[in-house]
């Protein structure tokens, strides 16, 4: 029996295979179903778009009525696959009759036949089914395309995956694709070349660069040419123009730097598609049918790109709260309100926080973070501050410690505080969440070992976690560089005769001690740009400390 029993244990324990599958796709699932529902709820609006499409289009058996004509020898056999009848009122004679042959393979094609031929094509009663089906299937492919790009790819080590992003390009997309299919039923864009004039892809792709960066960037430039190529009915030079723009809008506006430069960005992208199609029509050796018209409405298409984004970028970027270039350039501006009352309040802050922007840049260059980041959070990471600035010792300048009249619990609770209010104003002033994940982490959820310590002499069986900040270890590397910076900036002040020999060995000696304390385990630095961060650390300050001179007719003004 005990034999049996263990033998039926072991069986128990044996893996099973598609118990472990199901298990890691429904957490798969659990965890990615708001991208999984977007990613679906796109294909269902293309498909309805798809069968707009199909139901209007002159196509028999996915075959455009093009392709036949009055005698011609048929070189298929087409079948009515339903009955329509004839229209007498409006002097239609023409009936057909359920899997009646139209037109029969090896036989001249009719003017009767031609006739119905038409009336299939023209009657919303008749659906090209097949043509319906292979446009399904290529969108559904698009569409798992799309998805698995957005979602597997790794994302920049700056920056988190959210649904506004994909939620963005979906916008994108179904625009420019609605524009490509019912335009390119007008007479006026039936020409591939003229098409061309109403795709505003150029402007899309600058506005996601500006926003979100290359990568997404560069995703939807090609989902977007793809889904040009399929809604012109396979048209190449749609298609390529869509791409080739769409990657130039990229290449221009990702070196900017001010909004008034999508101005001359716009020109640069206008002039571009002029000649672009100049190109594809040598290439193609087409006519130059059209080309006034055509020339004018391509240069109206990239010169609005870049006006139009320039005007809509201010609300999307509060709309959409990104860390874009712009918006970061605009909080580095220290002449704004909340600055200028953090240095009329918490002067010592203020200086405080401008050194840790200036560390914390110089290393994330020195790494290949994003510099401009970690510098806005620099500057903001310590904004809780300013309601009780009397309470942090940089605004003290000398005067009575405020902390000797509280016991070591309350000013724990008083010092940690300034993590949480900072969140809030940066959530007040709709910061990027970038900047607002930066405040939050800066201290992670180290102790705050001098309020401990001195608790725990009264009290030995005191918890390390009520003494520790509230926050989560930097999950990216600019929140940690901020938080190394803060650390040492705050340090070396207390450093006596701080030459460069004696920084490496402070600042060395601190760094490690975040490390030991695992505040850096989230944020994905190496051991090399870890070095690189205190090389640039003491590099700075060395700059900072350097000894000066003592002129032979300097006095000391404490001595008389």
């Amino acid at each position: 029996m005990k034999n049996k029993a263990m033998k039926n244990k072991n069986v128990d324990d044996k893996p099973n295979p598609c118990k472990e599958f199901l298990k890691l796709t429904g957490d798969y699932v659990s965890k990615k179903y708001p991208f999984i529902l977007l990613f679906l709820a796109v294909f269902v609006v293309v498909s309805v778009i798809n069968f707009i499409d199909v139901s209007t289009r002159d196509t028999v058996s996915t075959y455009s009525l093009t392709d036949f004509e009055v005698g011609q020898i048929a070189d298929r056999t087409i079948v009515a696959d339903k009955s329509i009848e004839a229209d007498e009122l409006e002097g239609d004679k023409i009936f057909i009759q359920e899997g009646e042959k139209i037109i029969k393979k090896g036989f001249p094609i009719t003017e009767e036949a031609y006739a119905k031929l038409e009336k299939m094509a023209a009657s919303p009663m008749y659906i090209d089914y097949r043509t319906f089906a292979d446009l399904e299937l290529y969108c559904l492919l698009l569409a798992v395309l799309w998805y698995l790009l957005f979602t597997f790819i790794p994302q920049p080590y700056n920056k988190k995956l959210t649904l506004k992003e994909p939620l963005t390009q979906v916008v994108c997309f179904l625009i420019v694709y609605s524009l490509t299919v019912f335009c390119g039923k007008l007479n006026f864009f039936a020409d591939p070349y003229l098409i061309c004039i109403i795709i505003p892809a150029s402007f899309f792709v600058l506005l996601i660069t500006i926003l979100f960066g290359q990568n997404s960037a560069v995703l939807l430039s090609f989902v977007m040419s793809l889904g040009v190529l399929c809604g012109t009915h396979w048209a190449l030079v749609p298609f390529l123009f869509t791409l080739a723009t769409s990657l130039s809008a990229l290449a221009v506006v990702r070196k900017i730097n001010h909004r008034l430069d999508l101005v001359f960005a716009s020109i640069i992208q206008a002039i571009f598609n002029i000649v672009l199609i100049m190109l594809l029509t040598v290439i193609f050796n087409d006519r130059f049918d059209n080309i006034l018209k055509l020339l004018i409405g391509l240069f109206t298409n990239g010169f609005l790109s870049g006006v139009l984004a320039l005007g809509l970028l201010t609300p999307l970027e509060y709309l959409l709260n990104t860390a874009s270039v712009f918006r970061l350039m605009d909080l580095s501006d220290l002449n704004n309100a909340l600055m200028r009352r953090m240095l009329v309040t918490a002067s010592g802050t203020y200086n405080h926080s401008l050194m840790v922007a200036q560390l914390a840049e110089s290393a994330c260059r020195e790494i290949g973070a994003n510099a401009l980041i970690a510098r806005v959070g620099g500057y903001y990471h310590d904004i809780g501050k300013i309601d009780q600035s009397e309470y942090f010792v940089e605004n003290q300048q000398g005067g009575p410690n405020k902390h000797n009249d509280l016991n070591p619990t309350l000013s724990s609770t008083i010092i940690r505080s300034h993590v949480k209010k900072g969140v809030e104003k940066a959530r007040q002033m709709h910061m990027p969440q970038a900047v607002i994940d930066i405040i939050a982490e800066h201290h992670g959820n180290s102790v705050i070992a001098y309020f401990y310590n001195e608790a725990k002499e009264k009290d030995p069986t005191l918890s390390p976690e009520d003494f520790a900040y509230p926050g989560n270890p930097p999950s990216t590397k600019e929140s940690a560089v901020v938080m190394l910076a803060d650390t040492v900036e705050a340090a070396c002040h207390t450093l006596e005769n701080p030459s460069v020999s004696r920084l490496e060995k402070f600042i060395n000696t601190l760094v490690n001690g975040k490390i030991e304390h695992h505040q850096l385990d989230n944020c994905d630095l190496t051991y090399r740009d870890i070095t690189k961060i205190k090389e640039a650390f003491v590099q700075v300050l060395a700059g900072y400390y350097h000894s000066r001179i003592e002129y032979p007719d300097q006095k000391d003004p404490e001595k008389k």
